[in-house]
């Protein structure tokens, strides 16, 4: 298994994880919304009910956010190495591994630590279409492409 394969599967991982414990959370939701039971205080009833309602909301949108990134994610996994950097380019850099794929920050794999970012941040919208020996600069800090997969 290559290091960009490994990468890969840690990325869709961690998005599974978070997929799974936002579904937790939104069964706990529902649950709670049916078991809120009326009081004889019907103001308080209908506000707690309307607070779970917000909060069902919210997580719902992060699911819906979480849905959308790991489709993101099934459409890099048989992307192959190319020329320049395009999404689902694993770019060795002179200052470490960049995963132009999705946003999830600083991930552990093999014992390196490899950002995955989006290729619609400031450094992915840089980076992309960049080849070998080529380079990008962000916040006054310089990455030379080292290696493309």
């Amino acid at each position: 298994m290559t290091f960009k394969e490994r990468v890969y599967i840690q990325c869709m991982s961690i998005v599974s994880q978070r997929i799974t414990d936002v579904q937790r959370t939104l069964d706990d939701l529902r649950e709670s919304i049916k078991n809120e039971t009326k009081s004889t205080a019907g103001d308080k009833y209908e506000t707690a009910r309307a607070m779970l309602h917000i909060e069902q909301e919210n997580v719902s949108k992060q699911m819906t956010d979480l849905l959308e990134q790991k489709a993101q994610l099934e459409k890099f996994s048989m992307v192959g190495a190319s020329e320049s950097i395009i999404k689902g380019s694993l770019v060795k850099t002179d200052r470490g591994y960049l995963f132009v794929s999705i946003a999830l920050g600083k991930i552990k794999v093999s014992d390196q630590t490899v950002v995955a970012l989006s290729p619609q941040s400031p450094l992915g919208k840089q980076l992309m279409g960049l080849k070998l020996q080529e380079n990008a600069v962000m916040n006054g800090v310089r990455y030379v492409v080292d290696t493309i997969e």
